[in-house]
């Protein structure tokens, strides 16, 4: 049971000595475990010439390989007759879980009991240190299935004390509200803003009902629409990260980064383009290994995964909060980044350049965007489509010079190629005008046409 406002303060409140000594405890151990128990890092040990036993500490792991989700592809059927990264005996196992797979065969993951109740923690501390407690009413908008985000916030809430009302999506009734009166609600942004909208075209109001505090996760996100989410509803939105994986990073009421559970995942750093770990404060790839406490089981393991999810340390130093656990800053994924002449550019890139408070005044917060090479060789062209209320009376020019201030002053290097080499151009549509609404699954509003 949660306690105050720390679901497990022994652990959350280690002073940084004791938390590093416990974090090189469970390194040794895991290697161990996953050098008995996994074919795969059994075979990787064997053929990278690397002895377990003289992983001793989370600094050991900086001179280990990498290891990718094209790896665990590669050590999984069809590719291979058994699963290489399972290091469980199938009798141990409780849950089988896949990615989306939407770059080919899903990946498979596997789960013990004992994995569930570490996962559930993660989710629990967050939950906890977001303000949650005992008697909270919330509702999950996320799919319950092979995607362990929904099923491990249940069954976080359990040991919290918490009800959940798992709708799985965000178009329930709005007797849902007011029949149950939930006091949160677990969403993606554009779930989140869709669901106020329609509320308020019902006649319930947001700012009026029984919700306390909203939680955003699912994907990255830039803070302008976080802001603009929580002006909807007049209330907080926290900000939570995680993965099948395992990350499950959250922030706590002071939202100034998320807090990494560093005794049961361990993160580095990794930026490819160096081919080298980065210190705090600079930006990698987050690179995860699983940590098991001495005497743990799991069935499925990772030793320095590349989660291809960029983001960097903020700070090791203890919160206002009382946590100790290290804060990261809100990660953005490397599959929704484009190159544009050498200028990286992600999907938040554009989300923030939409979001700009005044836009929203015309806006719907729907966007998608599309780079193309343009008709001069070398040219690249980057058009951004925005959903707005009503096309009749949008002031374009104004919504557009809005994007391209905030677009800019993060990407000065666009705009000194900007009318030589690059090109920004805008549309706007009414209401269902987006491509991605006459796509099935979830919009992908960054796309790279180039040939």
């Amino acid at each position: 049971m949660a306690t105050g406002t720390f679901f497990n303060e022994a652990v959350e409140r280690l002073p940084r000595c004791e938390l590093d000594s416990l974090i090189d405890e469970r390194v040794r151990y895991t290697v161990r475990y996953a050098a008995e128990n996994s074919p795969f890092y059994r075979s990787w040990f064997r053929e990278h010439g690397i002895d377990p036993a003289s992983v001793t500490t989370h600094e050991d792991l900086l001179g280990l390989p990498l290891v990718s989700g094209k790896t665990i592809g590669e050590n999984q059927p069809p590719v291979t007759g058994e699963f290489m990264f399972r290091s469980a005996a199938w009798e141990k196992i409780f849950t089988i879980h896949e990615t989306s797979g939407t770059s080919g065969t899903p990946k498979s993951f596997f789960l013990t009991w004992d994995d569930w109740l570490r996962y559930a923690e993660k989710y629990a501390r967050c939950f906890v240190s977001q303000g949650f407690g005992p008697g909270d009413r919330v509702v999950i908008c996320a799919s319950y299935g092979m995607n362990v985000g929904a099923n491990t916030m249940t069954l976080a809430a359990r040991d919290i004390g918490m009800a959940i009302i798992p709708t799985g999506k965000c178009s329930f009734p709005n007797r849902i509200i007011t029949a149950y009166r939930p006091t949160g609600i677990v969403g993606s942004i554009f779930k989140l803003i869709h669901l106020a909208r329609r509320m308020k075209e019902d006649g319930v109001m947001p700012e009026d009902s029984s919700v306390k505090r909203l939680v955003a996760g699912g994907e990255s996100f830039a803070e302008e629409s976080r802001s603009y989410v929580a002006e909807l509803w007049q209330r907080d939105v926290f900000n939570t990260y995680g993965s099948t994986e395992g990350t499950m990073c959250g922030e706590c009421v002071v939202r100034n980064g998320l807090h990494v559970p560093e005794d049961l995942v361990h993160l580095d750093f990794y930026d490819p383009a160096l081919q080298s770990f980065v210190p705090d404060g600079e930006c990698g790839r987050a690179v995860l290994t699983t940590l098991l406490p001495v005497g743990g089981r799991a069935a499925f393991l990772l030793i320095n995964y590349d989660t291809e999810d960029t983001t960097m340390v903020l700070t090791r130093e203890p919160c206002p909060c009382g946590r100790t656990h290290m804060k990261i800053m809100n990660p953005q994924r490397e599959a929704e980044t484009v190159w544009i002449l050498g200028t990286p550019v992600n999907r938040v890139d554009i989300e923030r350049g939409v979001f700009q408070r005044e836009n929203m005044e015309y806006l719907t917060g729907e966007y998608e965007a599309f780079v193309y090479g343009g008709d001069e060789d070398g040219e690249t062209v980057l058009r951004v489509s925005m959903e707005c209320n009503d096309p009749a009376i949008i002031p374009g020019d104004v919504v557009a010079e809005t994007f391209r201030k905030s677009f800019f002053r993060a990407k000065p290097a666009l705009a000194r190629s900007l009318g030589d080499l690059f090109s920004l151009v805008f549309s706007f549509t009414g209401p269902g005008g987006l491509e991605l609404y006459r796509l099935k699954g979830r919009p992908k509003r960054l796309v790279d046409r180039r040939p």
